[in-house]
C-alpha cells in the first residue's frame, strides 16, 4: 500500500482481548473513535451547538454518541437504565458549558468502557434476550451491541457532516 494512511480498523486484524464473534462490534466503535476524533479536530467550541437547518448540532451527536453506548450495552448486560442515565438522556440535544474537546474525550471514554465489556461477554450469551426499556421490549444480547455499533456509525456520518457544514458558515 503505498498509502500511508492507516487501513479501516476491520482490516487490521482483530482486537485483542475482543471474542469472535464480536470482532465487527468492536471494529465499528474503534472506527468510530478515530473518525470522531480526525472531525472534531480544532472544532470552535462556539459552533458546537449550531443547528443547520434545523438539524442537530455536532454537540447533540457528541452527547449522543456516548449516551446511547451506554444505554443500549447497560440493555446487553441485563440491567434497567439508571436514573443518572435517565437524567442524562434527558439532556442529551441541551447546550453546555462542555468543550468539544471534552466531548469527544466523553465519547472515547464510553468506547474504551464498551469495549471492556465486549471483552466480557460470554458468546454463549449472545442469543439471550434482553428487554429495552421502561416497556421490556425483547431484544438479545447481540441485537443490542450490533444495534449500538451501527447507531454509532449512522451518528458518526451525521456529526461529519454537521460539523462541515457549520464550518462552512
Amino acid at each position: 500500500m503505498s498509502d500511508t494512511k492507516k487501513p479501516e480498523v476491520w482490516l487490521r486484524g482483530p482486537v485483542a482481548g475482543i471474542p469472535a464473534l464480536l470482532q465487527p462490534v468492536a471494529h465499528a466503535l474503534l472506527q468510530a473513535r478515530e473518525e470522531v476524533t480526525e472531525i472534531m479536530k480544532e472544532f470552535p467550541d462556539e459552533l458546537l451547538w449550531v443547528r443547520p437547518a434545523g438539524m442537530a448540532s455536532a454537540g447533540f451527536h457528541l452527547q449522543h454518541l456516548a449516551g446511547v453506548l451506554d444505554r443500549l450495552f447497560t440493555y446487553a448486560a441485563g440491567s434497567m437504565l439508571s436514573e443518572e442515565q435517565l437524567a442524562y438522556l434527558k439532556k442529551e440535544g441541551q447546550g453546555s458549558d462542555v468543550t468539544a474537546s471534552g466531548w469527544v474525550l466523553h465519547f472515547h471514554q464510553h468506547v474504551e468502557k464498551a469495549l471492556a465489556q465486549l471483552a466480557d461477554t460470554d458468546e454463549s450469551t449472545l442469543t439471550h434476550t434482553r428487554g429495552v426499556g421502561r416497556a421490556q421490549i425483547p431484544s438479545t444480547v447481540i441485537g443490542l451491541l450490533f444495534h449500538a455499533a451501527e447507531h454509532t456509525q449512522r451518528h458518526t456520518g451525521q456529526l461529519l457532516v454537521t460539523a462541515a457544514v457549520v464550518k462552512q458558515g
